[in-house]
């Protein structure tokens, strides 16, 4: 874990201008939590309360992931909490894949600084990247959802957890339910690790 060389990537994204995203924001989004527990949450895209406040999860979908975090023991300060994207897309649309590419790097530094003992990915953008990225098997996340995966990288074996993203299960209650058996899941995979 390395803070010093996160705060500098921290800086880099507020700056960044690598692709028409920043021409609209009210802050960048680049992450926050205390990671004292080495788990690393990466979501889709800032939404507008995000934009707003320059945090990750701050609306109601971050209101129900502070809820399912302390379901199982752990708050926001034992979790470093991020997105693929770290500015928000117009009317939250999904994110486009040049602009996945623009902040890939972003992600990819913050991944190498933190060292994650566990990666939980929320959503499918979250979980489509890391299996491009680590060149895990992908499979659509109503499949993958709820299982260890383990990949070989760089800095060393990376563990991803794929779940639903909290803005989902606000829409169904049957994502709802998944999530919260996924979180059970994760908190018997945490008190292995």
């Amino acid at each position: 874990m390395n803070w010093e060389e996160l705060r500098k990537i921290e800086e880099q994204i507020r700056s960044c201008t690598r692709c028409p995203l920043h021409e609209h924001r009210t802050n960048p989004v680049p992450g926050e939590g205390g990671f004292r527990k080495g788990v690393l949450f990466v979501g889709e895209a800032p939404g507008r309360n995000e934009d707003l406040q320059g945090r990750p999860f701050v609306g109601r979908a971050g209101k129900l992931l502070d809820e399912l975090l302390e379901s199982i023991g752990l708050s926001r300060e034992d979790v470093y909490i991020t997105n693929v994207l770290k500015c928000r897309p117009p009317n939250n649309r999904d994110p486009k894949e040049e602009e996945i590419s623009a902040c890939s790097p972003y992600l990819e530094a913050q991944i190498a600084a933190l060292s994650p003992k566990l990666v939980v990915t929320l959503g499918r953008f979250a979980w489509a990247w890391f299996c491009e990225r680590y060149g895990i098997p992908y499979r659509k996340l109503t499949e993958a959802h709820g299982r260890l995966y383990s990949s070989s990288t760089l800095f060393g074996s990376v563990r991803v957890f794929p779940t639903f993203h909290p803005a989902a299960a606000l829409r169904r209650r049957e994502i709802l339910d998944l999530l919260r058996e996924d979180f059970r899941t994760l908190k018997e995979i945490l008190e292995s690790l």
